[in-house]
């Protein structure tokens, strides 16, 4: 029985060597250019992380003191399966919690017909592609690199050319889903969740079934958790001043905290670039319900 085990175990591994050479290759092959979606992923993970877990920890103790939010809650695609096909998932402290910038059709199907939640944070198109732009830039002069001029990555930001995909496509995704499905999946703005955060913490502790209590309320906890979590106190922490966190490849934990501003594209796009974002989102969002203060 050992034997058969052992020799078992050696097929999975030669496996799980075959498939990640295959990837691999796979993603070699494929065109590659800069850019990301930034649009208040990290705020959210530390929200939703000081919401789930306000009963184990409180302000003075909690992990966003020592540890950047995108290590308390790990990406699947960069820190999970991205290292490893088949990461061990049973020892992470429950409930957990997981990000992903992968678009909701390809999720996977244990994913989307599962009982977990899914919280979705979309940001104003032309504050997406200046915040991204400015991440990337920083990068390539810490590094030395060629930088990356913010026509290029508009350019590539408006073709879909960019890790993810269509910014359109990606976003309305998500909202059909919230729509169709708004018990799996909480749809937020970040220019919402900007004018009020109170609010909308409210909506994502009744959303991940963890509602508030009177208590709660009275004794400030929310308000707590916004100020905690808010752009100036994570930025002013020191575990987010210096090091470095692995996603794909490493970046500065600093680079995540940068404006966080409503409206900050209007100083850096021209009319006429700003004039195609619009045209897209009047095209494939509006005629859905969702819209954006562009103008």
């Amino acid at each position: 029985m050992a034997h058969q085990q052992l020799c078992s175990q050696s097929a999975i591994a030669g496996t799980e060597e075959h498939d990640r050479k295959e990837t691999d290759e796979l993603i070699a092959s494929l065109p590659q250019r800069k850019g990301a979606p930034k649009s208040g992923t990290t705020w959210l993970k530390a929200l939703v992380f000081s919401v789930v877990n306000r009963s184990r920890f409180g302000i003075s103790n909690t992990p966003l003191l020592t540890s950047n939010p995108h290590e308390l809650v790990p990406f699947f695609e960069f820190q999970l399966y991205g290292s490893k096909l088949r990461p061990n998932l049973a020892g992470l402290a429950e409930p957990r919690l997981f990000a992903t910038h992968i678009p909701y059709p390809s999720l996977p199907e244990c994913i989307k017909q599962s009982d977990c939640r899914i919280i979705y944070i979309c940001r104003n198109p032309l504050d997406t592609v200046v915040s991204s732009w400015h991440f990337f830039l920083e990068k390539a002069q810490l590094e030395d690199q060629p930088e990356w001029s913010l026509e290029e990555h508009f350019e590539t930001y408006c073709q879909g050319t960019i890790s993810f995909g269509l910014f359109w496509d990606h976003i309305m995704g998500y909202w059909k889903m919230s729509l169709e499905w708004p018990s799996k999946v909480l749809f937020l703005k970040y220019e919402d969740l900007k004018e009020d955060t109170i609010v909308h913490l409210k909506r994502v502790a009744e959303f991940v079934g963890l509602p508030f209590t009177e208590e709660e309320e009275e004794a400030g906890v929310i308000e707590e958790i916004a100020k905690m979590c808010s752009l100036k106190t994570l930025k002013d922490l020191e575990v987010n001043k210096s090091d470095k966190v692995a996603l794909t490849i490493e970046f500065e934990k600093r680079s995540f905290f940068r404006k966080g501003e409503v409206g900050d594209w209007v100083n850096h796009l021209t009319p006429s670039m700003v004039d195609r974002p619009n045209s897209i989102i009047q095209e494939k969002m509006n005629p859905f319900g969702l819209e954006f203060k562009t103008c």
